[in-house]
């Protein structure tokens, strides 16, 4: 049975006030194991909607035999591969099979496409402890020198008087709950209540009836936290956070901060609120940090697992290999062209996974309508397939301009296995390294293959560079030294 999602917040917040199980399950109309499992549970971060698998039992079986059968087939001419039909038949033949042909053909589809390559509330005039309130603000800070328009996340114990803030590039309910969740750690509990504007990211009220969002939803049971909403326009029955809002802007962020990151201007903010806080007062005149003790003790102690802040969208790819997520381009690669795909949007990434959960990408997150975010490396197994494609492709911006040089100059073989080479030494080193040691390789006079320029990467990624940048040709000629490669005269 599927619980909706505000019974299991009921559950999980009449368990967190001490509510006996059996109460709750007589209250709910539910059994006591289908309270013990939300009441109990450790995660609530969303999951992504994968299909269900289906039991094969015919070809389970043989399911080993199939796998190893086609992986054999990676190494041997595209014309002298096994068919499904071929595949059907020695199954018969050799191992008894009794099932269909149409359950080897779907287990051979889904392995090909598991392995495709390219080319192929109301106002209180007491506060009780315990009690936060949250809400956003706006500001501008240069980011590694460019002036970028900005998001203050303020959350405030008004029982106490703390104050705290993160920057989020948003209020889009990934960012809102990833901020809050960054909050929460730092405050070390979670609060019983949060009292929200009439925010998009969290709900919204309208005719008196709050509609929350979904992953907000998940976020306030995975940590058994209470909402209430602020009516429209009524800024005043959070007045806290609202004077909060302002204080720390005009503390923190004047003038604008000028920093390299988010996560440095995230560490300026904490360390600012962390100095405030200390020096400041509560209304009834004790120190921040005296009275802060009492909302501590009334909050919520943290869940086991930290909560995954993401929206999953099923996104079509085009003919490309891109997809578009709120706006933006992202390169899942020309492997994955004309697919359904799932979106794991977050706040600082975008996720992409095909069908049964393999990862394809992982991009950084665009905030720039109509940017293409990209990795070089999604785009070598299509170049692996059709190697004389290199002379077109976006990815020669990414290499060395001497490696380019390099792989121009080669047929079609030694483009193929330099590329090779390259994407495989990637997944150790990363793709910088692996060029880098890939024209090594070249200036040393070789076609780089995969194991020279696998040893090359993880020594350059390892931090043995030469000044400037350049490449440091002593890593290769070590190599050649100690007998890991062979000398190329």
């Amino acid at each position: 049975m599927t619980v909706p999602l505000d019974t299991r917040q009921d559950i999980r917040e009449m368990d967190a006030a001490g509510v006996p199980r059996s109460e709750i399950a007589r209250r709910l109309g539910l059994s006591r194991n289908t309270v013990a499992k939300y009441a109990d549970a450790e995660d609530m971060s969303p999951a992504a909607p994968l299909p269900q698998e289906r039991p094969h039992p015919a070809t389970d079986a043989h399911a080993a035999w199939i796998d190893s059968v086609l992986e054999a087939d990676l190494g041997a001419p595209r014309k002298q591969r096994h068919t499904a039909r071929r595949i059907y038949d020695r199954l018969v033949a050799e191992r008894g099979y009794e099932g269909s042909y149409s359950s080897v053909r779907r287990r051979v589809a889904a392995w090909r496409r598991e392995h495709a390559r390219g080319g192929d509330g109301y106002l209180e005039l007491e506060w009780a402890p315990g009690t936060a309130q949250a809400d956003f603000g706006n500001f501008r800070a240069v980011l590694a020198g460019v002036p970028t328009d900005l998001k203050l996340l303020v959350v405030t114990l008004p029982h106490s008087n703390a104050r705290y803030c993160v920057a989020t590039m948003s209020e889009r309910s990934e960012c809102l709950c990833d901020g809050l969740a960054s909050v929460f750690a730092w405050m070390g509990r979670a609060p019983h209540t949060l009292v929200l504007d009439n925010a998009s990211g969290a709900g919204r009220m309208s005719r008196g009836k709050v509609t929350e969002s979904e992953l907000f939803g998940l976020f306030r049971a995975h940590f058994r936290v209470s909402s209430r909403y602020c009516n429209p326009y009524s800024g005043n029955e959070k007045g806290s956070v609202e004077n909060a809002v302002g204080f720390l802007r005009r503390n923190l962020l004047v003038p604008e901060p000028r920093v390299g990151s988010l996560a440095e201007l995230g560490a300026l903010l904490r360390d600012g609120c962390d100095r405030l806080n200390a020096s400041s007062l509560a209304r009834d005149g004790r120190p921040v940090a005296e009275a802060a003790r009492e909302d501590l003790a009334a909050m919520l102690a943290l869940p086991a697992a930290p909560f995954d802040a993401v929206r999953w969208e099923r996104v079509r790819s085009d003919s490309r290999g891109y997809v578009e997520v709120c706006g933006s381009s992202y390169c899942a690669g020309p492997a994955w062209h004309d697919r359904w795909l799932l979106a794991g949007v977050r706040a600082s990434s975008v996720e992409i996974l095909a069908d049964r959960g393999r990862r394809v990408a992982e991009l950084p997150r665009s905030w720039s309508p109509g940017e293409v975010v990209r990795n070089p490396l999604s785009l070598v197994p299509a170049l692996v397939a059709r190697p004389r494609a290199f002379g077109e492709s976006t990815i020669r911006r990414d290499m060395p301009p001497a490696l380019v040089e390099a792989i121009d100059r080669m047929d079609a073989a030694g483009r193929r296995r330099a590329l090779r080479a390259i994407e495989r030494a990637s997944r150790a080193s990363g793709f910088g390294a692996a060029c880098e040691a890939a024209a090594m390789c070249c200036a040393g006079g070789r076609v780089p293959d995969d194991a020279s320029v696998d040893l090359a990467a993880r020594r350059v990624a390892a931090g043995r560079r030469a000044p400037g940048g350049a490449a440091d040709l002593s890593v290769y000629d070590g190599l050649v030294r100690e007998g890991a490669l062979p000398d190329a005269g």
